[in-house]
């Protein structure tokens, strides 16, 4: 009975008998289980879309540690006034991020002679830095006689952060589509990474507000302003997420852009 019976396999083509007894029903139930969950889910994933989904997976990952060590850093912006403006041979400038920032004391003959300012923050000299009360007992913050504004800062900060839940949120829609071999996670994970770019890129326009913002609380200190190394960072992550996601969002689709764009060629041509 057994050796009159023939299954096909997933591909269509006629394999041998399947051996006999119970072994046989599993060999079927196996099959059939396959095929359910290759036709529910629609689009089971080939080696070669795995691997493509790694590739976009690291590049958005690049883009989580910069988000990461851009909003952990205070180098977003830098204050400093003149660097003869109190007499004397020291002078004071200040760096500071969405958390913390830091005074620090230089020496005026460390400083480059063709810079007016005094600065950059990152010479040599004596640092003093400060938690940021914004979070605690809402206070705002006094650098150079100028005032933050809470609001602004807060509003940054909390842009940042809720890019870092998006990125989590990605990364775990990723590894589902992984683990469960299903295209269907990838358009979330592309919405959670491009909507994360986003917000970052906003947390940085808001914080250059907050910026402006606190010069303009007042003008008894003229200070030089610039965005230092941390807002670069973050910029490149923002960009390199939205990259992310738009990969994810291309891999998504049901068939390949270039078997759409391109015209099949006959093999026998």
């Amino acid at each position: 009975m057994w050796s009159t019976i023939f299954i096909p396999d997933e591909e269509g083509r006629t394999v041998g008998p399947p051996p006999r007894g119970p072994a046989a029903l599993g060999v079927i139930m196996a099959r059939g289980k396959k095929r359910r969950r290759a036709g529910s889910s629609g689009h089971a994933l080939s080696e070669a879309q795995e691997g493509k989904i790694k590739l976009a997976f690291f590049v958005t990952i690049v883009g989580v540690v910069l988000t990461v060590l851009g909003v952990g850093t205070e180098f977003w912006a830098e204050l400093s006034p003149p660097k003869n403006f109190y007499n004397n041979e020291t002078c004071l400038t200040a760096h500071y991020g969405l958390w913390k920032g830091c005074t620090k004391t230089l020496w005026v003959a460390d400083v480059p002679h063709d810079r007016a300012s005094c600065g950059p923050a990152e010479l040599p000299g004596e640092s003093n830095c400060t938690y940021f009360k914004f979070f605690t007992t809402g206070e705002n913050a006094v650098m150079f006689q100028k005032t933050t504004q809470k609001s602004l800062n807060v509003a940054a900060a909390m842009l940042a952060l809720f890019s870092l839940f998006l990125m989590l949120m990605g990364a775990i829609c990723i590894a589902m589509a992984l683990h469960k071999e299903l295209l269907s996670f990838l358009k979330p994970a592309s919405f959670c990474f491009s909507l994360a770019g986003v917000l970052v890129l906003l947390s940085l326009l808001v914080f250059h507000q907050s910026v402006w913002a606190l010069l303009a609380s007042d003008r008894s200190v003229p200070l030089h302003h610039q965005l230092s190394w941390s807002v670069t960072v973050l910029g490149c992550a923002g960009a390199v997420l939205l990259v992310g996601g738009l990969l994810f969002l291309l891999l998504a689709l049901p068939c390949s852009i270039w078997q759409r764009c391109l015209p099949q060629r006959d093999g026998g041509h």
